[in-house]
């Protein structure tokens, strides 16, 4: 999906989407939203020999609130991270 390969340890993950949240027909703006704590594995990286790589693409995870870094990849907001900054992975 995309040209981007995390290293070692690292996650590349699609944040859900943010709800649209109206308070009493105001539509509250971008910069104002709640940052979504749930995405998709894209990429994996191969892991370090003290860590094998639990995650896998496509697995849908929960993390915390300010984990990792984000990046701006052909216009989609993605985020990069240790796979130990993932809080649960979700079935």
């Amino acid at each position: 999906m995309t040209n981007i390969q995390p290293l070692a340890d690292r996650v590349l993950i699609q944040p859900a989407a943010a709800e649209e949240k109206t308070i009493g027909g105001i539509i509250i703006p971008d910069s104002a939203k709640e940052k979504p704590l749930r995405g998709k594995v894209l990429a994996v990286g191969t892991g370090t020999k003290d860590e094998a790589m639990v995650l896998k693409a496509g697995d849908e995870v929960l993390y915390g609130k300010y984990s990792g870094t984000e990046l701006e990849f052909d216009g989609e907001k993605l985020l990069i991270m240790r796979q130990s900054d993932v809080l649960a992975k979700l079935n």
